[in-house]
């Protein structure tokens, strides 16, 4: 949560999680914020959440929270979804 929305934040996300081999998604969510999927080794996605937490040049980021969830599907890559 935060300012996340219009600023390029989604992109960024996609940026940062091809650099640690992440596959999933993110997408914006109704109440402004976003919401990410990520699949991967849990070292790499603790390191893409911090660089989530300083965030894209125009962003904020409020509040992160985690979740960790069994698989159900694999993804092939990350992408924006709509």
């Amino acid at each position: 949560t935060g300012r996340v929305q219009g600023v390029g934040f989604r992109y960024f996300v996609v940026q940062k999680a091809n650099e640690f081999g992440l596959k999933g998604w993110v997408k914006n969510t109704v109440e402004g914020g976003i919401l990410i999927m990520a699949q991967g080794d849990e070292t790499e996605i603790d390191t893409f959440i911090d660089y989530l937490r300083i965030g894209a040049t125009r962003s904020r980021v409020d509040k992160i929270s985690k979740y960790k969830m069994k698989i159900l599907i694999d993804f092939d890559n990350f992408s924006v979804k709509y």
